[in-house]
Order: C-alpha cells, then structure tokens, then sequence
C-alpha cells in the first residue's frame, strides 16, 4: 500500500473542501489529500489521473501553475479523465470558496476595459444573443466567482474567474478562445 500525502490549510468558521488525487485510473497508485490550492502536484505525485472529491469544488488544470485547460469539479468521483472528455492528467488545482452574496461582473469588447461593455449579475447563456457582442477580451469580477465558456449554453473550453481584473485574456494564454456564454459558481462549495 501506498502512503497518504496531505495538504491542510485550516479556515474557521467554514467547511473543508477536501479532494483526494491518485496517481493511477481508477482511484489506484500513490494518494495526494488536498484543502487547498494547489500550484504543482509534480513533487507529490509523479502523475495525476484520477480523484475523488469529497467535499467543496475545485478548478483542476493540465499544467502546472494554474495554467491549460481548466475543468470544474464537484463532490464526486472522478476515476478516469480522458474517459470523460477532460485532459489526460491534472497538474494542478484551485479550491474555490462558497460565495454568499450577489454576484458582479463587467465584461469588455476589447482588451484593457475597452469597447462596448455590459455589466452581469446572472448566468448569461450566449452574449451575442443578449448583447449583440461577439467577442469578450476582458472583463472585472467584483462579486462572487464566475465560469467562462468559450462557446454558448456553457460548453466547450472554460476559464475560471475570481474576483479582480482581467486586463487580456490574450496575455493571460488565451489567444485563441472567444468568451461567448458565462455562468455563476453558485454550488455548495
């Protein structure tokens, strides 16, 4: 048997996410325990391919440091990711904290906050259909957390969004996703 990695951060007043990655398919090899992010699991595991999460939700990415694909996870078990259309291992990880309160974004035409700009406070299925806007560059989170998807009714490639300012999604790896639905993170987290 192999032995448990753990990784705690301990907030009071609130309930531990907690998600358990394995090294092999089907929850199998080494375990990692996390409550927390997780910039790069390289020197806790050599590879990632399965996980479990137990409670809260969390970002999971191909790449070390944030970066890559991005998909989003719920309690539940996940024991094969190529299975399930996701990438082929997760390098790292975001918890993402239960938001309670209205929910504020801006989002922009044009890099830098420029063009037309509309401000949400719901889930926006197809932007072009609401706004007449075909392309999102950048945008300002000031309440709750957000998902952006690249096509509309929330499919295709996604990006996570916390609060702050989003001055490029070019700059930040983005060159060649357009923005086109988004939506509240408003699970149990």
């Amino acid at each position: 048997m192999y032995p448990t990695l753990e990784c705690h951060v301990f907030t009071p007043h609130r309930v531990r996410s907690l998600i358990i990655f394995y090294e092999d398919r089907n929850f199998g090899g080494r375990s990692y325990e996390c409550m927390s992010d997780c910039a790069d699991f390289t020197s806790y595991l050599s590879r990632c391919n399965s996980c479990r999460v137990e409670s809260g939700c969390f970002m999971v990415y191909d790449r070390p440091n944030y970066m890559g694909n991005q998909f989003f996870l719920r309690r539940g078990e996940y024991p094969d990711y190529s299975r399930m259309g996701m990438f082929e291992s997760i390098r790292s990880c975001r918890m993402i904290p239960m938001h309670r309160g209205s929910f504020r974004m801006r989002i922009y035409e044009r890099e830098n906050f420029g063009g037309q700009m509309y401000e949400l406070m719901d889930d926006c299925d197809n932007i072009m259909d609401r706004y007449r806007m075909s392309d999102c560059q950048s945008c300002h989170v000031m309440d709750g957390h957000w998902l952006m998807y690249e096509q509309p009714s929330y499919r295709g490639r996604m990006m996570y969004m916390r609060p702050g300012e989003y001055r490029s999604f070019r700059e930040m790896g983005y060159s060649n996703m357009r923005f086109m639905s988004m939506r509240r993170i408003m699970e149990p987290c």
